[in-house]
């Protein structure tokens, strides 16, 4: 195991699941060693990944279930924030995202309804998110009702679609916007072998983004099989030198752009932990931080992620 670095930074990490499947359990057990391991983690955001919806009774209300599965697995409030699922195309959408404010005790925060979607297959892992969603008048509709509630968006897509994330951020400068994963820039399927390519692409469209004052971005994802790093296929995973070598300069990149009040890292645990530890990614980060200065990283590492989650420390 790595030596932890700057033990003492204070962190909230603002993106991770809960999940209890077949051969493939990750609950607050699992998450308390993760977050035990070393670095000060001091409070967490869970974000929606289809866990505990009820079984029965209106389909619109089962994510609910979801926010109830959270409360129950962890009353102690150390996931300070829960980020569920609703269909915002659906006509109760208010009455939805008012059962998850109801259901969160106080800790529910938003939204993330994905809108993950590329032509490829070999790139498209579901065929339930249709192309175009953000820009769907229903889907509209929906988020104009998620900004009166008070609750922020969670955007996961895939780098091809960073500008109709854009579009949808003007369409809405009201409506507290964050953006997973950097954007997604994929390295699989007809992307695989054209990363120069891939990132010019990318910065462009992430340059555009950055001019929403209203987005902000989730500096981590790095770990996913679909950024076609291959360390998931080895059996030691990467270091935080090789994670902090890959992505350093686009992460760096992103808080140039944006600016440290809206950029903020995550973990995407377990997600990433196919390619890495939970210690060795905050290391990473820390790498990747190492020139910032300490307002700089109390912002990256804490103080963003709670202000845009609303979270209280």
């Amino acid at each position: 195991m790595e030596e932890i670095l700057d033990p003492e930074l204070l962190i909230c990490d603002p993106h991770h699941h809960l999940w209890d499947r077949p051969d493939n359990r990750y609950m607050t057990d699992e998450l308390t060693a993760d977050t035990g391991s070393g670095h000060r983690i001091e409070q967490t955001v869970f974000i929606e990944c289809r866990s505990g919806y009820r079984s029965d009774g209106p389909e619109a209300f089962r994510p609910i279930g979801e926010t109830e599965f959270v409360v129950a697995a962890e009353p102690g409030g150390f996931i300070a924030g829960i980020v569920g699922y609703a269909d915002l195309r659906l006509p109760d959408v208010d009455e939805v995202l008012a059962a998850h404010l109801e259901a969160g005790k106080g800790r529910f925060r938003g939204i993330r309804n994905s809108s993950a979607w590329d032509p490829s297959p070999d790139v498209r892992r579901t065929s339930t998110t249709p192309a175009g969603l953000l820009g769907d008048p229903a889907f509209r509709t929906g988020f104009e009702v998620l900004g009166r509630a008070g609750l922020s968006f969670d955007a996961w897509l895939f780098h091809p679609q960073i500008p109709e994330l854009t579009d949808l951020a003007r369409a809405f400068p009201e409506v507290p916007i964050v953006l997973d994963h950097i954007g997604a820039p994929l390295g699989i399927g007809p992307y695989a072998g054209h990363r120069d390519e891939v990132l010019r692409a990318w910065r462009q469209a992430m340059a555009e983004l950055a001019t929403c004052q209203n987005v902000a971005v989730k500096l981590g994802g790095i770990g996913m099989s679909l950024f076609g790093m291959h360390w998931h296929e080895t059996p030691e995973g990467a270091t935080s030198a090789e994670l902090a070598d890959t992505w350093g300069n686009e992460m760096r990149w992103c808080i140039e752009r944006f600016g440290v009040d809206r950029c903020m890292f995550e973990s995407n645990f377990p997600v990433d932990k196919a390619s890495c530890g939970y210690a060795v990614l905050w290391n990473a980060f820390k790498r990747i931080a190492a020139d910032a200065s300490p307002e700089e990283k109390a912002a990256l590492f804490h103080d963003t992620a709670t202000g845009f989650y609303r979270l209280t420390v």
